[in-house]
């Protein structure tokens, strides 16, 4: 599958109930060749109205996050598990996950990163195991097929306990020194 035909067939998408409630279908954005990709878990409020995934306020922490370990946003690519809003940003529905993960699977196909990055507890638990602990494993490299992953606090959650930003900043520094040390 190519990215247009992905991107159309994602847009069009009524496998679960989200299809239907949904203002945009967020599928992702940034570099299509992109070493790097980060996954979150689902779009939210300021995701669904605009289309493009992290634009909200979790979306510009993030954004701040990259800026401080020199890594550009554009040279990035971003996507969700889920590319429709949950109501009231409830964590995404097994049943969803399973209806949407085929699409991720697709673009981390057509992109090929070296590093993907799971952005919170839940795409840490779909991506890397069923029982990821973000708590304990945060910042911890794995490696799934051809691809090295970690995860890392999500930047809503740090919105909501600035403490664990350190943590984040720490996390984020380890990724830059593994990029570097990959190329």
């Amino acid at each position: 599958m190519d990215w247009e035909t992905l991107e159309e067939a994602c847009r069009t998408c009524h496998k679960c109930a989200l299809g239907d409630t949904r203002t945009n279908c967020v599928f992702g954005t940034g570099s299509r060749t992109a070493e790097l990709m980060f996954v979150g878990e689902a779009p939210g409020e300021q995701e669904d109205l605009s289309g493009t995934p992290f634009v909200g306020r979790a979306g510009q922490l993030l954004n701040k996050f990259l800026d401080a370990v020199d890594i550009p946003r554009e040279k990035v690519y971003i996507a969700n598990i889920l590319k429709c809003r949950p109501p009231e940003n409830r964590d995404p529905l097994p049943a969803e996950e399973e209806a949407c993960i085929g699409y991720l699977r697709e673009q981390v196909r057509l992109i090929r990163p070296k590093v993907i990055v799971c952005l919170g507890r839940i795409a840490a638990m779909k991506l890397i195991k069923p029982d990821f602990r973000i708590t304990k494993e945060h910042g911890e490299w794995f490696r799934k097929g051809d691809y090295l992953m970690t995860a890392v606090y999500h930047p809503a959650y740090l919105l909501r306990d600035p403490r664990k930003k350190e943590d984040m900043l720490t996390d984020m520094k380890r990724l830059r020194a593994k990029l570097d040390e990959m190329n």
